[in-house]
């Protein structure tokens, strides 16, 4: 693996932040809990998603005696815990360090890295990227500048199906046919090719790169957007033999469909989501029996079991988990909603319950407040509670949100979404 970069001063390009941060990052972690509706919150970062069996027993546990009882599955394959009491921060913080979910205290809520959870599995892809994700991991820790990103800041780590590929991040690696992987800052319409050897220090490269030339006044690489050019040309000044290219037109994948996924010398793992994100305590329990080595949480809030018979799929669906590809749950996603959130409208969870109807189509998400925390990137119908007791639907393509339908009454909502999510003019 190649060591970690020098980190000489990059000049900063006139008007490098088109958005100047004027205050710190407020952004949740394990060590930095935030005050909720429901109590405080904890947001423990997993790298790529991918927990050992005692490492998920001990969320679960300190879920079940700490908070709520239950764990949330967020967008970027994190976990929350929920309804924690104010103080019970110093003892969450040392069950997560002996389970070693804390490597580096200082570093705890920028290890935001999602992978493609099927590498390695299914026989897909142009590479496993595991090595990749502990190899970045560890230089994120040991990287005194990576310490200053902010908590929203995202690596991605594409194995070359395109399924991570296309959630935005600010620095992301695919890998590529030839054995080449390819580094991509933002949506920068400019590449880095480099080794595989060379990807992890790359994108730790690209993302110290960034801090020293926004001097820690933005938060996201879509803050600076018109000068990923610049910073794309200043990592390929620093990488050794990476070289210029000009980006292809990445053809995206899809996320894991839930059931059970063949590999190829015969045997098999299974792929479950969770709705709305949220899993019991029974539902975990149930999970970190089933695995036998690790899990691996989604950015869709699911989980794959590597490794798994195909027989034990039918426990986990008893127990509420979707196991299911033409499940009405699939592609529909919410924020917490009320009573957990102070600031939201109305409870959308229970909303969503009510109006699922079978066929999918377009991703759904329901926010209750023009906030919208969680909202997915891409193409999705983007459904946010009004002030009066409703919902305005609206079909977002290309970053651009067409002509929204009001839902003055809730009981409406099915058809209403029923007919966004099968929406498939351009708006």
């Amino acid at each position: 693996m190649l060591a970690a970069m020098p980190t000489a001063p990059v000049p900063p390009p006139a008007q490098t932040t088109a958005v100047s941060r004027d205050r710190g990052d407020a952004c949740p972690g394990a060590l930095r809990l935030h005050a909720a509706n429901d109590g405080a919150l904890a947001r423990v970062r997993v790298p790529g998603g991918v927990l050992k069996i005692d490492q998920a027993v001990a969320l679960g546990s300190a879920a079940h005696e700490l908070g709520d009882g239950e764990l949330h599955l967020t967008s970027r394959g994190n976990v929350q815990l929920r309804g924690l009491d104010g103080d019970s921060g110093g003892e969450l913080a040392d069950r997560l360090g002996e389970a070693g979910l804390l490597p580096s205290r200082r570093h705890e809520r920028v290890r935001n890295i999602v992978a493609s959870p099927l590498s390695g599995l299914d026989g897909r892809g142009y590479t496993d990227v595991r090595p990749w994700l502990r190899a970045l991991d560890d230089l994120i820790c040991g990287s005194e500048t990576a310490a200053g990103l902010s908590g929203r800041f995202l690596f991605a780590l594409d194995d070359g199906r395109g399924d991570v590929a296309g959630l935005d991040a600010d620095v992301t690696v695919r890998a590529m046919p030839g054995g080449e992987a390819a580094l991509r800052i933002g949506a920068s319409g400019h590449l880095v090719l480099v080794s595989p050897q060379d990807a992890p220090a790359g994108a730790l490269l690209a993302a110290e790169v960034f801090m020293q030339a926004s001097r820690g006044r933005a938060w996201r690489v879509t803050e600076v957007r018109e000068e990923a050019q610049t910073l794309t040309a200043e990592v390929i000044r620093r990488l050794p033999h990476g070289r210029a290219a000009a980006a292809p037109s990445w053809p995206m994948g899809e996320q894991p469909r839930p059931g059970v996924i063949a590999h190829p010398d015969g045997g098999t793992s299974l792929s479950l989501l969770a709705p709305l994100g949220r899993i019991t305590a029974i539902q975990w329990a149930e999970l970190t029996t089933a695995a036998s080595s690790e899990l691996r949480l989604t950015p869709w809030r699911g989980v794959v079991l590597p490794a798994v018979p195909a027989d034990r799929l039918a426990d986990l669906a008893t127990a509420g988990l979707i196991t299911e590809p033409t499940s009405p749950w699939l592609g529909v996603g919410a924020c917490i909603g009320r009573s957990g959130c102070a600031k939201s409208q109305t409870d959308v969870r229970a909303d969503a319950a009510a109006s699922l109807r079978a066929g999918g189509g377009l991703p759904a998400y329901l926010s209750g407040c023009e906030r919208r925390c969680g909202r997915p990137p891409g193409h999705h119908v983007d459904v946010v509670a009004t002030e009066t007791g409703g919902y305005r639907v609206s079909v977002r393509r290309d970053g651009h949100t067409g002509a929204a339908t009001v839902i003055d009454d809730p009981s409406h909502l099915a058809a209403a979404l029923a007919a966004a999510r099968t929406d498939d003019t351009d708006d």
